[in-house]
């Protein structure tokens, strides 16, 4: 199982505020059954350029990975990554695919709090179809009250996928929305966006145990080969 969207470094944005943080975060997500784990730090680039990102994300990797080997313990394959997010030009940034996800051309893209005007539609629409970066919209449910009607679907048809947070499936007040888009094919990635073990901790089985209780293995199952297909594509 994939856990696409976590803040699990330690001391590079509000995720870990310590490499202790981040093995025990590490541990309850193997405990859930995650077998793989994005690293996606927030990248700002009015606070940083991506060379200045890419350093820091190696800094805070190569201090997790010594206490990772110190443990002896076994723990989900990691992937680096990043958490962008947009701002008017971004298209035109030349080092932007060394934001991807490691080993594959997934962007993990983070939308403003805001409407989304037809200026941004345009410029995402014109990066897919001029790069080889495949966009992937995070925690598409935050924004649904900024997002005008059949967005989602001109999202999917400029060849965007979409991810959401573990929380959209087992809130009451969003599980009905999460498991209708699940079957409609319009999540293609879960995320835990797990911070830290307290407020905002790993909780990815519950999504699972959720999308149990309505759809078979076979539907989850597949689910999850979509998932390599895409970021092996």
């Amino acid at each position: 199982m994939l856990d696409f969207h976590s803040h699990i470094l330690p001391e590079i944005d509000d995720g870990a505020q310590s490499v202790e943080e981040s093995i025990s975060m590490l541990k309850m997500l193997k405990e859930q059954g995650v077998s793989t784990v994005a690293l996606t730090s927030h990248y700002i680039a009015m606070d940083e350029s991506p060379d200045e990102f890419l350093e820091n994300r190696k800094a805070a990797f190569d201090k997790l990975s010594v206490e990772i080997e110190k443990s002896g313990e076994d723990f989900p394959e990691l992937l680096l990554g990043a958490e962008v997010y947009y701002y008017p030009g971004i298209s035109k940034m030349e080092e932007l695919s060394s934001l991807t996800l490691e080993g594959t051309n997934l962007l993990l893209l983070e939308m403003p709090m805001a409407p989304w005007g037809e200026y941004a539609l345009r410029e995402i629409d014109e990066l897919i179809y001029t790069s080889s970066i495949t966009v992937v919209f995070a925690h598409i449910e935050r924004y649904f009250k900024y997002l005008k009607k059949g967005t989602i679907e001109r999202l999917l048809d400029m060849g965007a996928l979409i991810q959401v947070n573990a929380s959209f499936f087992f809130s009451r007040h969003t599980k009905k929305k999460a498991l209708k888009m699940f079957k409609e094919g319009k999540i293609h990635f879960i995320g835990s966006d797990c911070h830290n073990t307290q407020h905002r901790p790993p909780r990815i089985n519950e999504a699972i145990d959720a999308l149990k209780e309505k759809f078979s293995s076979e539907s989850i199952d597949e689910f999850f080969e979509n998932q390599k297909n895409y970021m092996n594509s």
